[in-house]
């Protein structure tokens, strides 16, 4: 039986992680050890950062519906006005409403004033 050299497979490897590690500074772009370490803590750093990052934009979506709301009421809170949405059956996410504050400050208003009526009523 014919020997079997492992030299293409091996450079295929070596090439694809090489590849993923452009970019990054020194060796660690150029030699094939350092650049499987740094590849590997960088799709570690990926797969935290996918979970941090919902977080975050969910953070920013409350700043900004707090934000909104406190321009309009300066007496009301971000807890008091979802409160308010929850017992007027408004069910809109923060998304949207973050979306709706910044860019149709109007439709906003409407909504803040129509949980506002259904929790004095």
């Amino acid at each position: 039986m014919a020997r079997v050299k492992s030299g293409v497979v091996t450079h295929a490897r070596h090439r694809k992680v090489v590849k993923a590690a452009s970019g990054y500074y020194s060796a660690r772009s150029r030699n094939f050890r350092t650049a499987t370490q740094a590849v590997d803590k960088a799709n570690q750093y990926a797969t935290r950062d996918r979970k941090n990052r919902k977080r975050n934009f969910r953070a920013l979506w409350i700043q900004r519906i707090n934000a909104a709301v406190r321009a309009i009421d300066p007496t009301l809170t971000y807890s008091r006005f979802i409160n308010m949405l929850n017992t007027a059956g408004i069910e809109v996410d923060r998304k949207v409403l973050a979306d709706l504050a910044v860019h149709e400050p109007e439709a906003f208003g409407q909504i803040v004033e129509r949980a506002r009526a259904s929790a004095t009523a």
